[in-house]
């Protein structure tokens, strides 16, 4: 601390700049997809990235990042979007512009719309999980770090519903656990876990759609009041070990 006499002087510090990343990742006949863009400006002109952008003096990081999204994909009024921060990445050589630190935020989006290129955007496009790197900047490893913040969350919380439209058969929420986490689930041990635990789904009173088999059409259901699930539903990997 300085004494009361000190004057603080705001030119003493480097400027530096903050910008926000937004690694958006959907389903997409049955595969693990996020939404990238193609830069039209240096750096890394023509690479593909992840959709984001500078924050101006009067935006929080949660408005740049919607902003973002809407300018560079055209996705503006996204219903169902779930965003959250990830994490902050500042190493000083992370930009070659300056010095750059970037929030980043981790979103979900259910039957997403296709996107089109906008602002500093050439083209914006959903690309399978396995296939977009390598990516401009970081992104790489931001990327990298949503999906395993994703696939973390979904054991101890409810969200992959957010994956999933208002109404869903409980073989869609299966597969969004089987296709996040790269592995296939026991389907009486899925049904009975997700049903056994309170508030994580809801059945739609008389629904039910047909799923493509010879069977009777799938009951539907919706997301139930809980957020947090117990006990966790634990990835096989990880099933006997402490929660």
């Amino acid at each position: 601390m300085g004494s009361d006499n000190e004057v603080y002087d705001k030119y003493a510090y480097e400027p530096f700049a903050v910008t926000v990343d937004l690694a958006v990742l959907t389903l997409r006949a049955s595969a693990l997809h996020v939404l990238l863009v193609e830069r039209g400006q240096e750096p890394y002109a023509g690479r593909w990235a992840l959709p984001g952008g500078f924050v101006q003096p009067d935006e929080s990081a949660e408005t740049a990042a919607r902003r973002e999204l809407a300018e560079e994909t055209g996705l503006a009024d996204v219903s169902g979007l779930h965003l959250e921060q990830l994490r902050t990445y500042s190493e000083p050589d992370r930009d070659p512009r300056m010095r750059v630190v970037s929030v980043a935020f981790a979103a979900l989006l259910p039957d997403p719309p296709e996107p089109h290129g906008g602002s500093d955007a050439v083209q914006a496009r959903w690309v399978p999980y396995d296939a977009a790197r390598p990516l401009a900047f970081d992104h790489d490893h931001i990327l990298a770090d949503a999906h395993e913040r994703v696939g973390a969350k979904l054991e101890n919380t409810c969200l992959a519903t957010a994956f999933c439209p208002p109404e869903f058969t409980l073989g869609e929420l299966q597969q969004v656990y089987e296709t996040v986490w790269g592995t296939t689930l026991d389907r009486p041990n899925f049904r009975r876990k997700v049903l056994a635990t309170p508030g994580f789904v809801e059945a739609v009173p008389g629904a039910a759609r047909l799923t493509g088999g010879r069977g009777k059409p799938a009951a539907l259901y919706r997301a139930g009041p809980a957020t947090a699930l117990q006990p966790p539903l634990l990835r096989p990997s990880r099933e006997g070990r402490p929660a």
